[in-house]
């Protein structure tokens, strides 16, 4: 007897989604809720998880194919050993079906199932894949296995072979390769929306710079309390996280959007906080960050990212939003101009901290100092309104008494 696998309720308004890749292979056991394959949808990726224990059956779509809600898209046998061989179902039973099913892996195949994320690592440094042992779910190998091979060839400790092409790809004679790898769903989606927002959007970028002196030293001086107490880390993002909201509430169309032909005008400040995802980037949604301290600020945003990580984040995570804060600086960019989050009307660019020489009371010092930029939809935010909006921000980092007393 076999138990149909469908593709679950993906939340509100989502019918389809993209297969991304399969983590169990026909023939295998597999347990009750153990993760068997990973749906891309429009914002995040989730896993799809074995309703029963037994033996997995084979693919009936293969990476990459679309698939609706409800669709079948494996069945999994009774039975515990990974030897028997599942019962093949039907292709019929309203999955969409693929050009070419994923194969089940022969006796001793040595084939490596790997990920977009490592299949580019494993081309970028030259390393054989199976020469390197995985450290992920079920001995899977990951991105950081693959730098750490590529760090011990470096040092002459574990000399690799380079792989060899992977599917599909057509090595040229001089031995340059090229890979065709197509989008996610998530990156098709990121590159939609984006563009959407500069074709429909007047947009414009005003810029500051932040003496961040007062909140280092902030920082320096109750670190090891506030973690003690709150057992989290104290970093910037909760300062500029309560700078934009007093900024917000001063200027009420940084926090608005257009909605047909009128403006709609929040009352409460919901910030998506971009978090970089192995699938790219997302932005989960902070609610309420205007009502909220300092360490649950600091809280949500350390569980936003350790779980955009893990591949965790739900729909009604990235549902909604008001206003965006992007930190490019944890990659170290100097400066950008950040493009706003539709229907949002404006983004916050944060940057990296550099000293650099500036004038204080007539002399010159040396002050750690940070760009910032405000990216707006010049239709519904004036310029005077960016400009200040980014001064209110700016003044609250550099006396950060004003967060408390509400300047």
């Amino acid at each position: 007897m076999s138990t149909e696998v469908k593709v679950p309720v993906l939340g509100e308004s989502i019918t389809e989604a993209t297969v991304g890749e399969w983590l169990k292979q026909p023939g295998e056991a597999v347990a009750q809720d153990e993760p068997i394959c990973s749906l891309e949808t429009d914002k995040v990726a989730i896993d799809v998880n074995a309703p029963v224990s037994g033996v997995m059956g084979e693919h009936m779509v293969g990476a990459g194919d679309t698939v609706v809600v409800g669709a079948v898209i494996t069945t999994i046998a009774d039975g515990a050993g990974a030897g028997d061989k599942a019962v093949a179902p039907r292709k019929d039973e309203g999955a969409s079906v693929p050009s070419q099913s994923a194969p089940a892996p022969a006796e001793g195949d040595d084939a490596v199932v790997l990920s977009p994320a490592v299949r580019r690592a494993v081309l970028e440094h030259g390393i054989d894949p199976t020469t390197v042992k995985g450290t992920g779910k079920d001995g899977r190998l990951t991105k950081e296995d693959v730098l750490a091979a590529a760090e011990a060839k470096k040092s002459g400790a574990a000399p690799a072979a380079a792989p060899a092409p992977a599917a599909g790809e057509a090595p040229a004679a001089s031995g340059r390769n090229v890979e065709r790898v197509k989008m996610t769903r998530l990156r098709q989606t990121i590159a939609k929306r984006l563009k959407s927002a500069q074709d429909t959007a007047a947009l414009l970028t005003t810029f500051n710079d932040v003496d961040m002196t007062a909140v280092m030293e902030a920082r320096s001086k109750y670190k090891d309390l506030f973690a003690k107490k709150h057992d989290v880390r104290l970093g910037f993002m909760g300062f500029f996280t309560k700078a934009a909201c007093l900024a917000l509430k001063d200027v009420p169309s940084v926090n608005a959007q257009i909605e047909g032909d009128e403006i709609l005008y929040h009352d409460f400040v919901d910030v998506s906080v971009a978090v970089s995802a192995p699938n790219g980037l997302v932005v989960p949604v902070l609610r309420d960050a205007d009502k909220k301290g300092f360490a649950q600020i600091e809280k949500d945003i350390a569980d936003f990212g350790k779980r955009a990580k893990d591949g965790a984040l739900t729909m009604e995570d990235m549902k909604g939003g008001t206003f965006t804060i992007s930190n490019g600086g944890v990659f170290g960019s100097l400066m950008s101009t950040p493009i706003i989050n539709p229907p949002q009307s404006a983004v916050l660019g944060l940057h990296r901290i550099e000293d650099r020489p500036v004038v204080v009371d007539g002399e010159i010092v040396i002050r750690p100092m940070m760009y910032i930029a405000l990216s707006y939809d010049h239709r519904i935010i004036d310029g005077r309104e960016a400009v200040t909006a980014l001064k209110i921000i700016k003044e609250a980092i550099e006396d950060p008494t004003r967060l408390l007393i509400d300047l």
